[in-house]
């Protein structure tokens, strides 16, 4: 063998090495650690899903919650963007669904009643008349079980999954509902979402985390710049329950089809944005339902941040934290005050058992639903 070929032969073997480091330093499986017990005993674990860019996302087994995500402004300084608690302390007490998985149906059925194959249900209420985010102990208020995983291309992943009994809450069957976080090489959150059901029931699951591109506790959110791709929203009465209408937001308040600040018109003199107390609506989203589009584009101008929101859902909630209100206390010692936060929960709309013309949310046995949502983060 020749001193050339030999060295040759060494130099494709140290580089099999060192893309096989690279790749297992990159497939690491998220972090585990305690984080605290539930009133009744249950202990409570976080994952930290880590990224090469230095992303850091949290998340928790009580309500399969993201605690933070770290992302990088336009300089490279790090901050959390979203809403949460240092402890399980905070999230154990009555606190707007920082970060959870809401279900099984997020968002609002009127007067805590649907009827399903000529059967009445009636659930549990929690907002005024009406039933809000599952109800009483929907599934933010659930320790998950979870596994930590690997997904393509070594990203850090962690699965959870929470059966709820046939009755919890009022709703029919027995439903498995599983959700994996997965923290991508291009600084994106993916959510995947997986229903399945032993007998006919409805269900409606999200996220609800609430953002600020600024940092947590650092401003309100009024000076975002957002574009939302709808052309229609789902007008809302004075309980907040949609009345069945798919009205254009041309002409409107509503209008996002181009990059506004979210403070621009949340003051409008708009019965809408006066029963919101600014913006709580669903938008319909353009394109069509079960295919990854893009639905929101968010900038913060000062820091650089920038979000985009890809979904395969029908619709996404758009609200602007219009109940803080101060009395709440978050990560770092921040007071988050009226409209620190927004939420871009991507769901099938709100009240949809009550609506034969909207996109139907019932879930069939042997029938397993499936949904994604990303959330990409990036700094201009």
């Amino acid at each position: 063998m020749s001193a050339r070929y030999a060295a040759l032969l060494i130099l494709q073997m140290s580089l099999v090495v060192l893309i096989g480091f690279a790749f297992t330093a990159n497939a690491a499986e998220p972090a585990k650690e305690p984080f605290g017990t539930t009133p009744d005993g249950v202990a409570v674990e976080r994952y930290t899903l880590k990224n090469p860019k230095g992303v850091e996302i949290g998340v928790i087994t009580y309500g399969a919650r993201v605690t933070h995500i770290l992302v990088p402004d336009r300089s490279g300084a790090m901050a959390n963007v979203t809403l949460g608690f240092d402890t399980l302390d905070g999230y154990l007490k009555d606190n707007p669904y920082f970060g959870a998985i809401v279900g099984r149906y997020g968002n609002r059925i009127a007067k805590g009643k649907f009827t399903l194959n000529g059967k009445t249900y009636t659930l549990a209420v929690n907002n005024g008349p009406n039933a809000l985010h599952g109800g009483l102990r929907g599934f933010d208020k659930r320790v998950w079980a979870a596994r930590a995983m690997t997904g393509i291309n070594g990203a850090p992943s962690v699965e959870l999954t929470y059966v709820s009994k046939d009755g919890e809450e009022g709703y029919p069957g027995t439903l498995t509902a599983k959700v994996t976080y997965t923290l991508t090489s291009d600084s994106a959150l993916r959510i995947d979402y997986e229903l399945t059901t032993d007998k006919d029931t409805v269900a409606n699951v999200t996220n609800h985390a609430y953002f600020n591109l600024a940092g947590q506790g650092n401003g309100d959110i009024l000076g975002h710049q957002i574009e939302i791709n709808a052309d229609r929203f789902t007008p809302v009465d004075a309980g907040l329950i949609p009345t069945g209408e798919l009205k254009p937001v041309a002409g409107t308040p509503f209008d996002f089809r181009k990059m506004t600040a979210i403070g621009a018109r949340i003051e409008a003199d708009d019965p809408q944005i006066k029963l919101g107390g600014g913006y709580d609506h669903n938008f319909v989203l353009n394109g069509e339902a079960g295919t990854l589009r893009q639905a929101v584009r968010v900038t913060e101008p000062t820091s650089g941040r920038s979000m985009e929101v890809l979904t395969t859902e029908p619709g996404v909630q758009f609200y602007t934290g219009n109940f803080l209100d101060g009395t709440i206390t978050g990560a770092g010692g921040k007071v988050y005050k009226r409209r620190f936060g927004f939420c871009l929960e991507t769901q099938h709309y709100p009240d949809s058992p009550n609506h034969p013309a909207f996109p139907s949310v019932v879930i069939k046995p042997g029938q397993p639903y499936k949904s994604t949502t990303v959330y990409r983060f990036s700094a201009q």
